[in-house]
């Protein structure tokens, strides 16, 4: 058993998809540090700091889970932290043609680092953060889609005219 993983990402929001990698990966190492991507050229609904409490509201119950924010290269941040073991989930294989290729180049940056593939289970290999946002647009039932605990907080984001 190593002693820590990163799982980075954007998480905008975190999907069960997301969980459930984060319940394997937290499974293989001590402690898992799920890291939220702050990059201003990506355009997120919601905030670093809405993403990182929502997963940390759907990871209170893990003892070894902790949830930080980022920016940067995750080469670079892994560095920094003195991390070597990068988590990264598959759903297809044109996320696989990806991520080979980020793995070799977060490689090139810092040879000591090494990216571990999770496979998605079979009932999320469709879910995304994408699908989310455009359930909660169209006002669609989350459940299953989300965590529980942060159903609602994606709900009203999408709410022009709640309460």
């Amino acid at each position: 058993m190593s002693d820590s993983f990163v799982y980075p990402g954007t998480f905008d929001p975190v999907t069960e998809g997301h969980m459930d990698i984060i319940r394997r990966a937290s499974s293989l190492c001590q402690h898992l540090v799920v890291a939220v991507l702050d990059n201003d050229a990506k355009r997120t609904v919601f905030s670093v700091e809405e993403r990182v409490r929502m997963l940390e509201l759907a990871t209170a119950d893990m003892d070894n889970v902790s949830i930080r924010a980022f920016s940067g290269l995750t080469a670079e941040y892994m560095k920094i932290t003195g991390n070597k073991t990068l988590v990264r989930g598959l759903r297809a294989v044109s996320d696989f043609d990806y991520e080979l290729q980020m793995a070799l180049l977060n490689k090139s940056i810092n040879p000591n680092l090494d990216t571990v593939f999770l496979l998605a289970n079979q009932d999320h290999l469709y879910l995304s953060s994408s699908v989310v946002r455009d359930l909660a647009k169209h006002k669609a039932d989350l459940t299953g889609f989300v965590p529980e605990e942060i159903k609602e907080i994606v709900a009203e984001k999408f709410c022009s005219n709640c309460k």
